[in-house]
C-alpha cells in the first residue's frame, strides 16, 4: 500500500503532511490553530499565517510527520549536522537528523529532520511510534 503525502503550498513554501508518521503530538495545531486545525477539510490553510510562522511550527513537529520545502526548491531546509537522540518522558525515542533506517522486512527508509522511535512496544508502525503509548498508558519509570 503506497504511503498517503499531502501537500499545501503558497507561492513561499510546501507543508508536506505524512499522516502515517503522525504521533498526535497535537504541537501543530495547539501552536498554530489558524494554519492546523483538524475539524476543517483540508486541516491545513496554508494562507492562515506567514510562511515563516508556518516553517517555525512545522519544525517543531516531533514525529517529522510534518515537513517543509521552498516551492522553487525539491529540499528541506533543515539540515542537521550532528545527531541528537531524547527519550520523551512516557513517549517515543526522538532521533534528530538524518538517517537511514531499516524496518524488520529489511525494507530502507529514508528519515529526514526528526524521527520518533516506539518505546513502549504498541505501535502498530514498529519501529516508529504511532501515538499508542497514549492510550497504553505507558509509562517509563
Amino acid at each position: 500500500m503506497e504511503e498517503i503525502v499531502k501537500r499545501y503550498s503558497n507561492q513561499n513554501i510546501t507543508v508536506i503532511w505524512k499522516p502515517k508518521m503522525c504521533i498526535h503530538s497535537q504541537k501543530c495545531f495547539h501552536g498554530l490553530a489558524n494554519v492546523f486545525d483538524p475539524t476543517k477539510k483540508p486541516w491545513v490553510n496554508i494562507a492562515g499565517a506567514s510562511s515563516q510562522k508556518i516553517i517555525e511550527q512545522v519544525n517543531q513537529c516531533p514525529s517529522g510527520a510534518l515537513s517543509w520545502e521552498y516551492v522553487n526548491q525539491s529540499k528541506n531546509q533543515t539540515v542537521a549536522t550532528l545527531t541528537e537522540v531524547h527519550a520523551l518522558p512516557n513517549g517515543p525515542l526522538m532521533v534528530f537528523g538524518d538517517l537511514h533506517v531499516k524496518d524488520a522486512q529489511g525494507k530502507e527508509i529514508v528519515k529526514q529532520k526528526s524521527t520518533a522511535f516506539c518505546r513502549c512496544g504498541y505501535s502498530s508502525n514498529k519501529p516508529f511510534c504511532d501515538g499508542s503509548h497514549k492510550t497504553a498508558n505507558f509509562n517509563d519509570h
